[in-house]
């Protein structure tokens, strides 16, 4: 009966338990269609607010077909519920909709390498279970949201390459038992400091923080981080030194502080602390010290990079110790020693570079065993001696950049059998030939043996074997011999440079072959034109050449004439250089042709005819060079229409008419060379609106007018030099705000007055000429504070008063005052004592008012005599009248010229205001003065007619004599009897000449 009863018992139970599990099981059904429905009306909102999809990879999100199925959806296989999102790499733009959090499910969301912008909703933090978020190279942008510290199962969270700008919210926000292991929030532009809070993630083992705009210092509290083995923040903008906390991080395995602004030093138990340490990546900073010799006990060690830093001492011998490095990086350093022998025991090591450094001595012969080394670069350092045979062990070096330093003798023949890429020597003491092994390394990309001392020829097959070849630097060497044609088989071919050598022959015409060239520099040698006419027809092949960028042939004795053809390369052509080659005819009007052209060199040709019009078409020139040709005609307008000329050089020409006005509309002018032409008028006064002329020189024309005070708005001028023309008036006293020149040049025109006092603010002259003017009054004391002053020249002028004796004037001889004959000062300026001449002018005082109205009365007494007795003998015997003209010794231009060594200032005996007075000697030896009139100078030539006309008519014993005249309709002189004694006033009236009583009457 029992047996029954617990019979029935179990079955009622039973029936409750099935029922119950129905009832669940309805239950869960009802409720799962409702929250698939949920995460489905999400997804469909993130793809209402995707804007663009090329791919088509959301295609498939249809109500009409299962969720799970979707592209890109991952479903859990229990609550078939979203666990993860991945829709990377489909080229996807939009926003990020609030709805996505309500995936709530979702353990992983994965939109990498998009175009998804914005700021990310709050709503996300509702996704409790998101373990993994990565939203790498997006446009997300706005501050790192803080909320991500809500995500409480928060393990990996990439952020790297968006436009996020903040995030010290993001770190204070988080606690110390958060999850998150990994943290990459690179390439945004994130800004202000790390803060101290960064410690509170205890449980990070990566922290990538690189390539933003952080600033400040490093927190020590880095290293608390004690689960960490990965720290990477380069590329920012970080100060101070590396916290010696984190050295003590034993699980660091990688520290990355490369590209900020760190100094100090490094610790010297730095690898005590952090014996897993396997890469420290710190080039690009400033920190300095030695390197420390406890880099040994960093055993597991595989890239140490220090390069471009301060680094300074010597290379510790124990870094020998790394037997696992397979990368150093020690360049751009102060390291000074040799390089320890013991180096040769890294064994593993893959790339040595040691460059730019002070390292001496010569190569540890243990490098050429390291048989995995595939770079080594000790370029820039004092290395010397011969480069061993034994370079040729190294069979899987690939890049060799040995050179600016001193290494002689011969190239090894060893490197003849390596695959090299890179092969670079340039800049040593290396000689003898460059053997053809060299030429058949195939795989070569770049060889330079520039700035050696090779010398020999080029095999003739130079580039057959050359197939990869892109750059050849043989220049600066002591090459010779033609160019071989073969080199056009290099068709790789993109830099030529074979500049200052001793090469001949013509420029292959074959040399357009190499289409890919860019750069060909020849200068400097002896090449010709291959044309047996006179055109230069290289160029009409080189303009198969469409990349070519710079062409440089000068100082060759091409000696032909620029074809037509220039105007026919591509518009990527930005140089020419084609100085000194002996170039003849005119320039082609086609070189208007040329876009692209920045740089256009002919200077010292034989250029003839006319600037070309169509020059101002060429709207990128920067640097226009035609000097010392002799090109004629005017300065054409059209220069005018090159907005952005820098530099203008016309000089050494035949050009004439006037400077144009609108050239000081070409704002972008910093330099102009027009000296030596026969430019003539005035100076526009636009010219002075060109603030920013560095250089300007108009030297050695005939340009006339005064100087315009607007010359001091030249601020920015260094050179001025305005010399052997025709300006006139005053200096103008605008002169001493121009405080950045260095030379000024005003010598041979005609200024006048004083030498303005502001000229002592010019503080940066070096050089300052005044001569050969008409300068009057004292040299200004100002010019004592011209510290820098080196060369002083007022020679020839009027100057008067005592010469100033501070400052450079102590260093100052007299030839910097000569022919100033009123000037005084000390002995060695070979003038009057200033003290002298102030006792002489009142000794002079007083004599003036004795003897002058004494000499009066007896002159007009003997006057009165003499007029008697010339009356009476008129009476008897009238005497005839001599005539200059008829009495006068024969002299011709070129004997005055050749007499007075062609009126040099050694000759010179005086000046006046019409002209000058020279001493000269004839072939005979009769020595003479000539007075050669100054044309220029207002009534000149009716002076000439006057003293000729007074001359001509008088005789006395005390009035020098006339031998003769000269007169053409350029040159005006008269040639009078040589004083050796000197002049009458000099006699009468200087300090240092006397005469008494009885010699003054007679």
């Amino acid at each position: 009966m029992s047996s029954v009863m617990e019979d029935g018992h179990f079955l009622r139970l039973f029936t409750v338990l099935i029922i119950t599990l129905h009832c669940l099981f309805i239950s869960s059904a009802a409720v799962s269609g409702t929250n698939i429905t949920t995460d489905q009306s999400a997804l469909l909102s993130l793809k209402f607010h995707v804007s663009s999809d090329p791919t088509g990879g959301l295609s498939n999100w249809t109500v009409s077909s299962p969720v799970c199925t979707w592209a890109g959806i991952t479903c859990g296989a229990r609550h078939r519920r979203v666990t993860a999102l991945n829709i990377s790499n489909m080229g996807l733009a939009g926003a990020i909709p609030p709805e996505l959090g309500n995936l709530s499910f979702l353990v992983s969301i994965d939109l990498r390498n998009n175009t998804f912008a914005g700021t990310l909703p709050e709503d996300l933090s509702r996704l409790r279970r998101l373990k993994f978020i990565r939203l790498s190279y997006n446009n997300f942008s706005g501050e790192v949201p803080p909320w991500f510290a809500l995500l409480p199962q928060l393990q990996l969270l990439s952020l790297k390459n968006n436009s996020f700008t903040n995030m010290n919210s993001f770190f204070d926000s988080f606690a110390n038992e958060s999850k998150l292991e990994t943290l990459d929030m690179s390439f945004n532009s994130l800004q202000g400091r790390i803060p101290s809070s960064i410690a509170n993630m205890s449980n990070l083992e990566t922290l990538i923080l690189s390539n933003n705009l952080l600033r400040g210092v490093i927190p020590q509290s880095i290293g608390n981080l004690r689960n960490l083995n990965w720290l990477n923040i380069e590329g920012n903008e970080l100060t101070g030194s590396i916290p010696s906390s984190l050295f003590n991080v034993s699980t660091l395995e990688l520290v990355s502080f490369s590209r900020n602004r760190l100094s100090g030093s490094l610790p010297d138990d730095m690898c005590i602390g952090v014996p897993f340490l396997q890469g420290v990546y710190l080039s690009f900073n400033k920190i300095g010290g030695n390197i420390p010799s406890s880099i040994s006990s960093c055993s597991q060690l595989q890239t140490l990079s220090l390069s471009n830093n301060k680094f300074s001492g010597a290379i510790p011998r124990e870094i020998a110790s790394l037997e696992m490095l397979q990368i150093l990086y020690l360049g751009f350093n102060e390291l000074t020693g040799e390089i320890p022998s013991e180096i040769g025991k890294l064994q593993n090591l893959g790339f040595l570079a040691m460059e730019n450094n002070f390292l001496r001595g010569p190569i540890p012969f243990g490098i050429f065993n390291m048989s995995f080394l595939q770079r080594l670069s000790l370029a820039q350092n004092e290395l010397d001696g011969p480069i061993a045979e034994e370079i040729g062990n190294l069979t899987m070096l690939t890049e060799l950049y040995l050179g600016h330093n001193n290494f002689t003798g011969a190239i090894p023949r060893g490197l003849g059998k390596l695959a090299l890429e890179i092969l670079d020597l340039g800049t040593n003491r290396l000689t003898g030939n460059i053997h053809s092994d060299i030429f058949n390394i195939s795989t070569l990309i770049l060889i330079s043996l520039t700035s050696n001392s090779f010398s020999g020829k080029l095999p003739a097959n130079v580039g057959e074997f050359l197939p990869n070849l892109a750059q050849l630097f043989l220049g600066q060497n002591n090459l010779e011999g033609v160019l071989p044609s073969s080199i056009v088989n290099s068709s790789q071919l993109m830099v030529l440079d074979l500049s200052v050598n001793n090469f001949n022959g013509p420029i292959p015409n074959s040399i357009g072959n190499l289409e890919l060239l860019q750069v060909l520099n020849l200068e400097m040698n002896n090449f010709t034109s291959e044309s047996a006419s006179s055109d230069l027809s290289f160029i009409a092949s080189l303009t198969n050449s469409r990349y070519l960028t710079e062409l440089a042939v000068s100082y060759n004795p091409l000696n032909g004439v620029l074809p037509s053809s220039i105007g026919n390369f591509s518009s990527s052509l930005q140089t020419i250089y084609a100085s000194d080659c002996k170039i003849k005819g005119g320039i082609p009007i086609e070189i208007g042709n040329l876009s692209g052209l920045v740089s256009l060199y002919f200077y010292g040709n034989d250029l003839t005819g006319f600037i070309p019009t169509p020059l101002h078409d060429l709207q990128s020139l920067q640097r226009l060079s035609l000097g010392n040709n002799r090109l004629v005609g005017s300065i054409s307008n059209d220069l005018c229409a090159l907005n952005n000329l820098g530099a203008l050089y016309l000089n050494e020409n035949q050009l004439t008419g006037q400077i144009p006005e609108c050239l000081g509309n070409v704002s972008t002018l910093r330099s102009i060379h027009l000296y030596s032409n026969n430019l003539s008028s005035v100076v526009p006064n636009s010219i002075w609106n060109l603030q920013d002329l560095l250089e300007l020189d108009i030297s050695s024309n005939s340009i006339t007018g005064s100087l315009s005070p607007q010359i001091g708005n030249l601020k920015a001028a260094t050179f001025i030099d305005l010399s052997m023309n025709r300006f006139s008036d005053n200096i103008p006293t605008t002169f001493g705000g121009l405080q950045k020149v260095t030379n000024l040049s005003l010598a041979y025109n005609n200024f006048q007055g004083p030498i303005p006092d502001s000229m002592g603010t010019m503080l940066s002259l070096v050089s300052l000429d005044l001569s050969h003017n008409k300068l009057s009054g004292k040299i200004p004391k100002s010019l004592e504070s011209l510290k820098h002053l080196e060369y002083f020249n007022v020679s020839y002028n009027e100057l008067s008063g005592e010469i100033p004796t501070n400052g450079p004037f102590s260093n100052f001889t007299s030839q910097s005052f000569s022919s100033n004959f009123a000037l005084c000062g000390p002995s060695r300026f070979q003038v009057s004592s200033c003290r002298e001449s102030l006792h002489g002018s009142k000794k002079n005082k007083v004599l003036k008012a004795v003897f002058i109205p004494l000499g009066i009365v007896i002159l007009l007494f003997v006057a009165t005599i003499a007029f008697i007795m010339i009356r009476y003998r008129r009476k008897e015997n009238p005497p005839a009248v001599p005539d200059i003209s008829t009495s006068a010794q024969r002299i011709s231009y070129y004997d005055l010229l050749q007499a007075t060594d062609r009126y040099s200032e050694e000759n010179l005996l005086g000046k006046g205001s019409f002209g000058s007075v020279y001493k000269g000697v004839l072939q005979d030896g009769t020595v003479l003065a000539v007075k050669v009139f100054d044309m220029q100078a207002e009534g000149a030539l009716k002076n000439f007619e006057a003293e000729c006309e007074v001359l001509k008519n008088l005789r006395h014993r005390n009035l020098t004599r006339v031998i003769s005249s000269c007169s053409n309709e350029e040159f005006k002189a008269i040639v009078l009897e040589y004083m050796p004694n000197g002049s009458l006033e000099k006699w009468l009236y200087s300090d240092s000449c006397f005469l008494d009583f009885v010699q003054r009457l007679d």
